[in-house]
C-alpha cells in the first residue's frame, strides 16, 4: 500500500512538472471570439503598482487614440481596448482570448506572443443580441418615419 502511494505520488509530481501540464495551467483555457467592430478612442488609463492605487491618483491619461473591439464569444462580448494605438486584431476572423486578471489576452495566428487588452465593457450575449436587433429594427422604421416627416412638411 505504502508502495502505491508512493508511486502515485512520483506520478502526479511528474505530470505537474512537465512541460505540456505547465503550459496548460500558465496560459490558462482559450475561448474562440469573432471581432464585430473596432472603433479608435481613449486609451484606457493605466495604474500600476501599490502606491499608484493607494494615492488614489488617476493614472495619466494618454493623448494617443487607442483600438477599441467589440469581441463576441458564446456567452459574453466584450469591449476591449488596446493599450497603444498598433495593437490591431482583423475583424470578421475568430480568434483565440483567454481571460486573465481584468484583461483579456488575445493570441493570433500570425504572432509567437499574445497581446493584452483591457476589458472597458462585458455583456451578456443574449442582452447584446436583442439590443443587437432592438437597432436594427429602429433602423429599418427610421425611413419611413423620415419620408413621413418630410412629406408632412412638405405639404404646409
Amino acid at each position: 500500500m505504502r508502495q502505491h502511494m508512493k508511486t502515485l505520488i512520483c506520478v502526479v509530481a511528474a505530470m505537474s512538472c512537465s512541460p505540456a501540464a505547465w503550459a496548460a495551467q500558465s496560459l490558462g483555457v482559450y475561448q474562440h471570439g469573432t471581432v464585430v467592430r473596432m472603433r479608435m478612442g481613449e486609451c484606457l488609463a493605466t495604474r500600476r503598482g501599490f502606491m499608484a492605487s493607494m494615492s488614489g491618483v488617476q493614472g495619466q491619461m494618454v493623448a494617443d487614440a487607442c483600438p477599441e473591439y467589440t469581441l463576441v464569444s458564446d456567452k459574453v462580448v466584450y469591449v476591449i481596448v488596446g493599450g497603444s494605438s498598433n495593437q490591431f486584431i482583423p475583424l470578421a476572423d475568430v480568434i483565440d482570448f483567454r481571460l486573465r486578471k481584468s484583461e483579456v489576452v488575445v493570441r493570433l495566428d500570425d504572432a509567437k506572443h499574445e497581446s493584452k487588452f483591457g476589458i472597458k465593457e462585458m455583456i451578456l450575449r443574449g442582452e447584446w443580441d436583442l439590443m443587437q436587433k432592438h437597432i436594427i429594427d429602429r433602423l429599418h422604421d427610421s425611413p419611413r418615419s423620415v419620408e413621413g416627416v418630410l412629406t408632412i412638411q412638405g405639404h404646409d
